[in-house]
């Protein structure tokens, strides 16, 4: 029997054919290729996020480095420098005595902090450390008439790690203040305290350099301490302690509250991880700024200088020069306190100082 159904006499439509790479035409992303790109849109997202405040607050303190500082900001004969333990355990002779002094006689140090420490743990000091003491005091005395010579104790604090001296124990304390009174026994014209690392806030050591400043009152001596730099954005260190175990700097309140305690208060403002000459001496204006809006007039304010060279993370030796700091420092004194009386800036460290350091410690701020 014949097929009596019309046929459909219209062409069969054909698919198109998907185009392929041969055709010059990229496949449509793929799921894995799909989170990638988001991935990297969020990290590009990020990054901008964590950039752009650094990046700001780094141009702020380029902008902080420009202007000229005041006339009359330069030394008031009232600087320091740290000196290494060689003066004390018998290294030192006569003749490098002689150079010291000959060197110092042209600029404005007037206090030494040497290297007398480590004390232990338990915060006592044993006296074979220091065998020279006596010999380094009575020679500075002759040599150098008006400079004191303060003793340099220091040790690690268990605040970042299972090892080192713990202030929460008072026998601890007890210890550290006997220390102060064994060296002001050997002569000594001060104590002075480098504690680290020493958390913001920490009541302890408010209540040892009570205990301390008790002790060097009663011998008409001085207490010094060396102090961790300031936020320099509010509250910086409790938001680095919520991610690391090293908050770095001290709140501006709390600094106030330990420059009320001595008689001598010197910032640590080097190794701040700047990298360039402008931006650390922005840094350094700011924090001497910072300092003396909380240091009483009574207390002797010092801002600390690098004298040494290294280069790491912390430390651009390019970047943190000593010509830096000391604009950085007139600069600071210029816009808060030019007439400050009690100021003075302190070199760190003898041994490993350069002709250069000492010249632009010279040129820069004794002139």
């Amino acid at each position: 029997m014949e097929d009596t159904e019309p046929r459909n006499t219209e062409p069969t439509a054909v698919p198109a054919a998907e185009p392929t790479a041969a055709d010059g035409a990229q496949p449509p992303p793929g799921p894995r290729k799909k989170r990638l790109r988001r991935t990297r849109r969020i990290t590009l997202a990020v990054l901008l996020v964590l950039l752009l405040p650094l990046l700001t607050a780094e141009a702020a303190l380029r902008v902080t480095y420009m202007g000229d500082p005041a006339d009359g900001t330069h030394t008031r004969d009232r600087d320091a420098i740290w000196l290494g333990h060689a003066w004390v355990d018998g290294r030192k002779k006569d003749a490098d005595l002689t150079a010291l002094a000959r060197g110092l006689r042209t600029t404005g140090i007037r206090d030494l902090y040497v290297h007398t420490g480590p004390m232990e743990h338990d915060g006592t000091l044993p006296e074979a450390l220091y065998p020279k003491a006596r010999w380094l005091i009575d020679g500075v005395h002759r040599q150098l008439p008006g400079v004191r010579v303060q003793a340099f104790l220091g040790d690690v604090l268990a605040t970042e790690g299972p090892d080192g001296m713990r202030l929460e124990q008072a026998d601890t304390r007890a210890a550290v203040v006997d220390s102060a009174r064994q060296v002001l026994d050997a002569g000594y014209d001060g104590v002075h305290l480098d504690l680290e690392p020493l958390h913001s806030d920490d009541r302890n050591y408010l209540s040892l350099l009570d205990d301390v400043r008790a002790v060097t009152r009663a011998r008409d001596a001085q207490l010094s301490v060396a102090a961790h730099q300031i936020d320099p954005l509010p509250a910086l260190h409790s938001v680095f302690g919520l991610f690391t175990q090293h908050p770095k700097w001290w709140s501006q309140d709390f600094f106030g509250q330990v420059a009320r305690r001595v008689d001598q208060i010197a910032v640590m403002s080097y190794d701040t991880a700047q990298p360039l000459e402008s931006t650390y001496g922005g840094y350094v204006a700011q924090q001497t700024s910072l300092a003396l809006e909380v240091t009483p007039p009574t207390t002797h304010l010092l801002m600390g200088l690098p004298f040494y060279h290294e280069s790491n993370f912390d430390h651009w030796g390019h970047a943190e020069t000593v010509a830096a700091a000391v604009r950085g420092v007139r600069l600071g004194l210029s816009r808060t306190d030019a007439d400050r009386e009690l100021f003075g800036v302190a070199p760190y460290i003898d041994f490993a100082a350069t002709d250069t350091n000492w010249e632009e410690y010279r040129d820069g701020w004794v002139r």
